[in-house]
């Protein structure tokens, strides 16, 4: 046929088949004057479906290429704005070209002919089969959908015409206008209504789901009225029995009342009893505010355990579970003579720090034995979310109040001891800072209103007494830092561990494994070689494993013989302990050359750090190896410097750093290492490697180096000192400044090593180098000469303990 140009009208979610009249609304100025356009002539117009109904002035590829070409009976306008109108579907068409878009959409289209259907296929089995399956598909889809009209039931049931009972199925039910829009496209009638009964048997299905879903939400919505309306009346009935109910509102208001709160408290939990009262029995509101009431009354508002301030009574506690720890013993002691001269001082905050396995946690366990306080232990290790402190607001699902009103409700007092462990582990992340809910919580002058997210409600925490542990204060925030006392605790001495072993270890591990006091027997002498050799550590964990190893042997050999005792001893150590982990430093009382004994600290106290120098032909490199870092490099830097500004006097070289390569080495490479404390045992090992001098045997050092010689204080002397008389050392280095921290060192280790302080690195050099063939010993001499107070020997002051 030949095309003809006519107005073109978007439909956006509607679709008009051929045949059948369609009622709709038309907003859009440019769809108005289309109908005005074809109103002016033979009231024509080309209806065609938007593919995308977002498109407020669509584009040709934004159109379907068919559509139809319809008649308009009727135009009714609404407003200025907008018209009603009713078309009549007559023939389908395909749009070619859409050449104008203002004012109005016009196109140039070609009618479509449909597939003609003879008479005898009309008529055949296979049709009848088809319009069968139709008829039993809709009567199935208008039962589903209810309220179809009866008109529209009886044309389907009635029609045998394939094309015009898929048109008319189409345009009268709900389908998506993309499914309508390929039935209007298929010009076969026989295929078109194939499509409509897959379309039909689809949307079946989708509205037996919906009838299915919505019968169970009615069912369950049925038994809970039931529920209420039967609860209702069973109460209706107990009341006009005159019968005793247990009304769970009731009793909640006595309980709360039973607390005697102050008018605020009391006022806001009555409130929420009212709001329950409101609520349906098993309604989710509900259960939130039982929980909240729940937990409101756990908590002990107004109980207190008495307090036994007595500072005799807390001395024989501390003294009876703790052996050593003098000043932190005196120092918690002096916080309870503060409260038992005035019970109204504000409460501190004290911080143990110490190395691991030192007894930072008994400690606190015997203080709140002590004072008769209950104890609550919060571990905040690898604790990020500041709600653990705070709690989560009641309106969240599965909220609940934090750590510090947990441990209140769980320990049953308004005064117990809180001991908040390992604070220093502590991490922040998008959830919020932890130590910075804590900031209130552990200030004296804040915490008497401590008010939790869950309850609301303000909780006076000035009774609680707070102790805090840590391994080390370098990860803790600074403002939480500030608001604690911190109470250093330091290695235990071989001698405190021997004596710990005697009275508490060794009881303790032989009560769990069976054996009486006459079954197992250790001297002294065989714990001293099991600490020496066995364990390297600050605290006693390791040293209990190891007693209790020994117990499990005790126990097999009991067993096993005749014997009635077990006699451990140190040749019989390794049958009970396997073979030894830490041996004797094999260096420690050699005279080597370039071979230095330096002191580490560590986390689990001190160590025995060598330090090995070779010098070897060369073009002057410095290598360095070890694992060391930044600090300690430079420590190496600064060593060689010093050398080479002393050469002249020192006998070395003049020009070694050009000739020489230097290759300082720190065994046991896997470890990291890191400080500038070893700085004057460098600077011995270089000295010894590049003159061939002999360290002298069984002497040790510590002190960090200028480039002056100058030999500089350094920390954890105690822990390395203990190091030293541990492995055999004789002798040890010390700067001078440090001669006032030997007051914290224990007599045992005091009286069993020679000190010698030095102010510069000439000191050192004559007290650790040999004498023979010494070809520097006059000029060291003539340089320590001005430093030699009375009572020195070969190059540094001596203290004899």
């Amino acid at each position: 046929m030949e095309p003809i140009n006519i107005p073109v009208l978007a439909l956006r979610g509607l679709t008009v088949f051929p045949h059948m009249s369609l009622t709709f609304d038309v907003e859009r100025q440019i769809s108005i004057r289309a109908l005005e356009r074809a109103m002016e002539g033979d009231q024509a117009v080309f209806l065609v479906t938007q593919r995308e109904i977002g498109s407020n002035i669509p584009g040709e590829k934004d159109l379907y290429e068919v559509g139809t070409i319809s008649h308009i009976t009727q135009i009714l306008r609404l407003s200025s704005n907008a018209v009603r109108v009713m078309v009549e579907g007559r023939r389908r068409a395909r749009l070619r070209r859409l050449w104008q878009t203002e004012p109005f959409l016009q196109a140039n289209i070609e009618e479509l002919t449909e597939t003609a259907v003879s008479e005898a296929f009309q008529r055949s089995p296979r049709t009848e089969a088809l319009l069968r399956q139709t008829w039993n598909l809709f009567g199935e889809y208008a039962g589903l959908v209810g309220g179809m009209a009866e008109e529209v039931v009886t044309t389907v049931m009635d029609c045998q015409d394939v094309g015009y009972l898929a048109d008319f199925i189409a345009q009268n039910i709900n389908l998506r206008f993309a499914d309508k829009q390929e039935i209007l496209e298929e010009l076969s009638p026989f295929l078109r209504l194939r499509k409509l009964n897959g379309f039909l048997a689809r949307e079946c299905n989708v509205l037996g789901f919906e009838h299915e879903m919505e019968g169970k939400v009615r069912d369950q919505l049925a038994r809970t009225q039931r529920d209420q309306i039967l609860r209702t009346q069973i109460r209706v009935l107990q009341n006009e029995l005159g019968e005793e109910e247990d009304d769970e509102l009731d009793v909640y208001r006595e309980k709360i009342l039973e607390l005697h709160l102050d008018e605020e408290r009391e006022t806001h939990l009555m409130k929420e009893v009212t709001k329950l009262s409101k609520q349906p029995y098993s309604s989710a509101e509900a259960a939130v505010i039982r929980n909240y009431l729940d937990v409101c009354l756990d908590i002990p508002w107004n109980t207190t355990t008495r307090e036994r301030v007595s500072v005799d009574a807390a001395r024989k506690v501390l003294e009876h579970d703790h052996y050593g720890l003098e000043k932190v013993k005196e120092r918690i002691l002096e916080t309870i003579a503060v409260r038992q001269m005035n019970r109204d001082a504000k409460g501190q905050i004290l911080c143990l720090v110490g190395p691991p396995g030192v007894g930072k946690t008994s400690i606190a366990i015997s203080v709140a034995k002590a004072l008769n306080r209950k104890l609550a232990r919060l571990s905040l290790g690898g604790v990020r979310d500041e709600a653990d402190i705070r709690g989560h607001r009641k309106t969240y699902i599965g909220a609940m109040p934090g750590r510090i009103i947990e441990a209140i409700s769980r320990s049953g007092s308004m005064n117990p001891l809180l001991l908040l462990d390992e604070i220093d582990k502590m991490g922040s992340d998008y959830r919020g800072d932890p130590a910075a809910a804590l900031l209130e919580v552990l200030d004296s002058e804040q915490n008497h209103s401590f008010r939790d997210h869950y309850l609301e409600l303000p909780v006076d925490l000035t009774g609680v007494m707070f102790i805090t542990t840590a391994n080390t204060t370098d990860t803790i925030p600074r403002p939480l830092l500030d608001r604690m006392e911190v109470i250093q605790l330091t290695s235990y001495t071989d001698e405190e561990k021997v004596q710990i072993a005697r009275r508490h270890l060794l009881p303790k591990q032989m009560r769990e494994h069976g054996l009486k006091k006459s079954a197992l027997r250790l001297s002294d002498d065989v714990l001293r070689a099991m600490i020496r050799d066995y364990t390297r550590e600050s605290g006693v964990r390791l040293l209990e494993r190891r007693l209790a190893a020994v117990c499990r042997k005790a126990d097999m050999r009991l067993l096993q013989g005749d014997m009635k005792r077990v006699n451990v001893t140190e040749a019989e150590l390794p049958k009970f302990l396997d073979c030894q982990p830490y041996p004797p430093a094999l260096h420690t009382d050699r005279e080597e050359i370039g071979v230095v004994n330096g002191l580490a600290w560590t986390e689990s106290g001190g160590e025995i750090l060598e330090v090995e120098v070779n010098v070897m032909e060369g073009s002057g490199k410095l290598e360095l190896t070890g694992n060391l870092g930044d600090v300690m490099k430079e420590s190496a830097q600064a060593a060689l410097s010093c050398l080479r500004s002393r050469a002249a006097a020192l006998g070395i070289p003049a020009d070694f750093y050009k000739t020489r390569d230097i290759h300082v080495h720190f065994p046991e490479g896997a470890v990291p290492k890191d400080g500038p404390s070893a700085g004057i045992a460098v600077t011995t090992a270089m000295l010894s490697a590049l003159t061939g001098r002999k360290i002298r045997g069984g002497v040790a050092m510590t002190g960090e180096v200028t480039l002056r010689g100058r030999v500089l204080p350094i920390g954890g002397l105690k822990e390395k000192t203990m190091a030293a008389y541990r492995n055999g050392i004789g002798t040890v280095i010390i700067p001078r400044d440090n001669e006032r921290d030997l007051e914290d060192i224990d007599q045992t280790v005091r009286g069993g090593l020679r000190f010698v302080t030095a102010e510069t690195v000439d000191q050192v050099f004559a007290a650790a180098l040999c004498l023979e063939s010494d070809p520097i010993r006059e000029e060291v001499a003539t340089h320590v000469a001005a430093f030699a107070p009375i009572g020195r020997e070969s190059g540094g002051d001596v203290l004899r303990q």
